[in-house]
This record gives structure tokens, C-alpha cells and sequence, in this order.
């Protein structure tokens, strides 16, 4: 925590220029039907300033939002009836900051003992991939496939070692908490508190049984302090992160592993620059579990960083950066770090995931939505290299009442992804990816239908294909390690469906209900192996 001081004073100065209404308030779980809300308003044209490649939203931002498309709805008579029940619905789900994001004045004191909670029961039934094996590194990498054949064939070691677990089937990106076979449940709760405009603060303890470990485990899955607000806010404690335009894979960071113990320097709110336009930014700066030991010990620092811009309103771009750094076992001198930061050095230090993502919305086409995120890990002449994708598209009114929408997204992780020779366990934490819930080496096609019974009634049905072993396939032994003449990995193939139904339960209280079952033919990449998974979930949510 001394590390932390100096960029504490140095925030407490600089927050006397931030703007002086700016509301500090904690941030919105991303599991929360908030973000459905969010883009369903959007996909009725009566938000414009909306950013997706940055989140959590704050429940400040979220209210900015919710006051805009209340604005709008004022001038279009002719808007949807769905639209102006979302509305409604958002207002309830942010009492406090909705009621407050204008006010001159607010409260200096105020606590908030149980600002929302949740409780779980899941049933499992199957088995998670496990990532655990060798993936050959082809080399001979261009840039967008430009300029791949201008150095030797393969430069670089082979094969590499892709690591990892998928945690629960069929239900991804769950903040690293992972569901044994049989029953489990979870109970978790928030508690927020708040000293006048600039200063907020969250507890979020989650109690986990599962039957298979045969007892309970209480965890802190979010805790943080937070300062200022606005454009521009100082977070320290435990929270979850998202980097990118995507809804199912995020490729530089994302909620799939547990919440980062981090300090993070944002803005929550978008930044008008002239000649620009709108801005978001995002640092967070964090250190990962110690790994490996004795000439494989490692334990680097971890920091992302995150630069959207909208120059006009329906036009998003952003830039993504994500670096494991130095600690114990690499080279950490001046000069390494600084060579390390600039594209790379002999004595290798670090490990990065970087690129670039777009959103565009096109107002013609019923405010459809086509998104998309480059990504590449190392570096040629700067560069990165290494390419993965993230594609999709969003069609928010499928038909003219907005309570039909459809969703596709590609995810394509290259063969050697999250793969790190002077970091042996890859771009990991605590066992699970930091950025794609289905690692690397893989492909996926993911479609949801989403039907619009009313504002709190709604039904989602997904589709899931995923395969692995398509690229970077090596030859093992009967206990899967490398081995030039053992067998050919197999291509593992996935068809996965969930039907998921949200309702109201009683008062605030939401219900979900979700089954999903999956097929998977030559289970963990072994020819002849199937395996059937299936989850039940019914979640009880009381303003989440």
C-alpha cells in the first residue's frame, strides 16, 4: 500500500479541477439487467452518448443515461410503450443516484445496509474443458495477415502451453467463482456508504456452498473505495473489469477470472474534448498471484488500460492494452522495463495483449449495431502481433415494437493466445483467463433471441457453437503431453443451447430462471470422447 500513496495526494490535488457535480457512486455488477436496459433505450434512439467498451458503468453514469433517453421520450410521442417501462424500471433500479445526479445538494452521510443482493441455486451436471495442453506456434505472423511471409517459417519455439479451465459449463464469465457437479448455492449482498459528492464506498460478501466440497466458503467478491466522479475517479479495493465492445469475449481483459485486488484511475463519465469529441479512459494497476517456483517462479505486475472515443455520437473506437510486467524471476532493471514498455527486449520481461475495437451504429437500420475488437499478443516492430478477433452485431429491433432483438458475436483466439514463454502459466489469474472466457486456441459462434414480454418479463434463447484443435495441433501421448510420435490431437467440437426467462418475482425481487445443456464430441481435444453437460440456475435479485 506505500506504493499507493504518492498517486493518492497526487489524485486528491488534482481532483480540485474535476467538476465540481460530479457524483461518486459505486458501480453496476455486469451481470445486471441494467446493461440490457441500457441498450434497449439505446436501440429505440433515445440514448446517443452511451460508451460500450469500458465497463462497469457507475450508477452515476447509468442515471446520466436514464435522464437522457427520459429527455427524448419527452420529445418522441411515437416512441415504443417497452421504452418508457424500461425507464421506469431503471429509475427504481438507481433510486439514489437518479434522484441525486442533478442536485445542487446531497446528503453529507448516507448508508445503504442492503442495496441490493442476490441469491443462487445451481445444478451441475458434467465436466469443464480443461485448457491444459500443448498448441504448436505456427510463426510466421503478418499483421491483418499483411506481411506473413517476410520472415522464416516458424522463428519461434514449439510448441507452446496453453493453461487454464473453463470454470462452469454453459455459464461463462461469472468472476471466477466455479459451480461443482451436483447442487451449489450462493448468497451475496451489498452494502454502499457515501460522504457528500465525491466519496463513495461497496461491500459485496458472498457466502458459496458447494456440495461437492461439502461446506461453505465466505469470500469478499467486490470491495473498493472510491473518490471523485465524473471525468475523473480514483477506485482502490476488489472489482470486476471489462475491456472491449463485446457481450460474451472480451480479448484483453474481462470478468472471467476473479475480481482484481487493483487501483484504478477512470472516468466514469464521458469527457467532451474539442476537435475530438466524447472520451472514456480506464488505468487499472494491479499485481497476480505468485505462480510456479524456483526458475519458474513468477509473480508480475499487472496494469490495463483502456481509451475510447466517440467523434461523433454513433461512432465508438477504442485502444486496449494489457501487460503482466516484471516480479519475481524476470529481469527488472530501469532498462528493461523501459525497453519492455517500447515494443520488447532481449532479456523479455513482460508479457501484452493489445489492439484496437469499434462500434457503429447505423440510425438507418433501426439503430442496429456492428462491433468489432483486433487484438494482438507480442510484438514485431512494435506491432502486435499474434492476432485475435472479437465480431458481432446487434439488431436492438428486430421488429418495429422493439421487443424482438438478436444478437451475433465471433470469437477467434489465435493458436498461441494468453501463451507466454518468460511467464510459463500465460496471461492468467488464479487459473483462469483475464481476457476470453474460452481461452485460446478456439473459435466460437454465439447467437441470443431476446423476447420482450414487458420490461421485467423477458425470455432469451442462446445458441453456442465452439471449436478447439481446428488450429495448433500437436501430436500427444496417452497422458496428453507432447510427443512428435504419439497421436494427433483430435478437433473438439460443441453445440450448447439455454433457454433463460427473467420475471418478476414479488416487489423489487426479479427471478431468473436458465437451462442450458451442451454436446461436446472428442472431449478435451481426445478422439472418441463425448461429454454432455447440462446447468440449471434460478437466481432471486433484489435491485441488482
Amino acid at each position: 500500500m506505500r506504493r499507493f500513496v504518492p498517486l493518492f495526494c497526487l489524485f486528491v490535488i488534482t481532483l480540485g479541477y474535476s467538476e465540481s457535480f460530479a457524483l461518486s457512486s459505486p458501480n453496476v455488477p455486469q451481470d445486471s439487467p441494467v446493461y440490457a436496459y441500457l441498450d434497449k433505450l439505446s436501440g429505440a434512439g433515445l440514448i446517443r452518448s452511451d460508451f460500450r467498451g469500458i465497463r462497469p458503468f457507475s450508477k452515476a453514469e447509468a442515471a446520466r443515461l436514464v435522464l437522457e433517453a427520459e429527455a427524448a421520450l419527452k420529445e418522441r410521442p411515437d416512441a415504443s410503450p417497452l421504452a418508457s417501462e424500461v425507464v421506469r424500471r431503471l429509475k427504481e433500479l438507481l433510486p439514489r443516484e437518479y434522484g441525486l445526479y442533478r442536485a445542487e445538494k446531497v446528503p453529507f452521510f448516507d448508508f445503504n445496509p442492503m442495496a441490493s443482493s442476490r441469491l443462487r441455486y445451481v445444478y451441475r451436471d458434467g465436466t469443464p474443458r480443461s485448457y491444459e495442453r500443448p498448441v504448436h506456434d505456427p510463426g510466421n505472423d503478418g499483421v491483418f495477415g499483411i506481411g506473413s511471409g517476410l520472415r522464416p517459417p516458424n522463428p519461434y519455439p514449439s510448441p507452446a502451453f496453453q493453461h487454464g479451465t473453463e470454470g462452469t459449463p454453459l455459464l461463462p464469465n461469472n468472476e471466477g467463482i466455479v459451480y461443482r457437479h451436483g447442487s451449489s448455492g450462493e448468497f451475496r449482498f451489498s452494502s454502499e456508504a457515501y460522504v457528500g459528492r465525491q466519496v463513495s464506498a461497496l461491500v459485496e460478501p458472498l457466502l458459496l456452498y458447494r456440495r461437492a466440497d461439502g461446506g461453505g466458503q465466505l469470500l469478499l467478491n467486490r470491495g473498493y473505495l472510491k473518490l471523485g466522479g465524473g471525468g475523473l475517479e480514483l477506485e482502490a479495493g476488489r472489482d470486476e473489469n471489462w475491456i472491449g465492445p463485446g457481450f460474451r469475449t472480451a480479448i484483453t481483459l474481462s470478468n472471467n477470472p476473479r475480481n482484481l485486488d487493483q487501483v484504478k484511475i477512470s472516468s466514469p463519465e464521458p469527457i467532451d474534448l474539442k476537435y475530438v469529441g466524447a472520451i472514456k479512459y480506464s488505468f487499472v494497476f494491479s499485481r497476480l498471484d505468485r505462480t510456479g517456483s524456483g526458475d519458474q517462479l513468477r509473480q508480475p505486475w499487472f496494469y490495463a488500460l483502456k481509451l475510447a472515443v466517440k467523434p461523433v455520437d454513433n461512432l465508438e473506437i477504442g485502444f486496449n492494452l494489457g501487460r503482466q510486467q516484471g516480479g519475481a524471476g524476470v529481469n527488472n532493471s530501469l532498462g528493461d522495463n523501459i525497453r519492455g514498455l517500447l515494443g520488447g527486449t532481449s532479456a523479455d520481461n513482460s508479457n501484452s495483449v493489445a489492439g484496437l475495437d469499434l462500434r457503429w451504429r447505423l440510425p438507418w437500420l433501426r439503430n442496429t449495431e456492428i462491433y468489432g475488437e483486433y487484438s494482438g499478443e507480442d510484438t514485431a516492430a512494435f506491432w502486435p502481433i499474434v492476432e485475435s478477433y472479437v465480431a458481432g452485431i446487434y439488431v436492438p429491433n428486430l421488429t418495429a415494437d422493439g421487443r424482438n432483438e438478436f444478437r451475433f458475436e465471433y470469437y477467434l483466439g489465435n493458436a498461441i493466445l494468453s501463451t507466454n514463454g518468460t511467464f510459463p502459466e500465460g496471461y492468467m489469474y488464479r487459473g483462469m483467463n483475464l481476457g476470453p472466457s474460452a481461452g485460446g486456441a478456439s473459435e466460437q459462434f454465439y447467437a441470443r433471441l431476446s423476447h420482450y414480454f414487458s420490461a421485467r418479463n423477458v425470455v432469451h434463447l442462446d445458441y453456442l457453437h465452439t471449436e478447439r484443435g481446428n488450429q495448433g495441433r500437436v501430436t500427444v501421448d496417452a497422458a496428453g503431453r507432447f510427443d512428435p510420435n504419439g497421436a494427433l490431437q483430435a478437433v473438439e467440437r460443441g453445440n450448447a443451447g439455454r433457454l433463460s426467462w427473467n420475471l418478476p418475482f414479488v416487489g423489487d425481487v426479479d427471478m431468473n430462471l436458465m437451462y442450458g445443456v451442451e454436446r461436446i464430441s472428442n472431449f478435451n481435444l481426445v478422439s472418441g470422447v463425448n461429454q454432455t453437460n447440462q446447468l440449471l440456475k434460478v437466481d432471486l435479485s433484489y435491485r441488482y
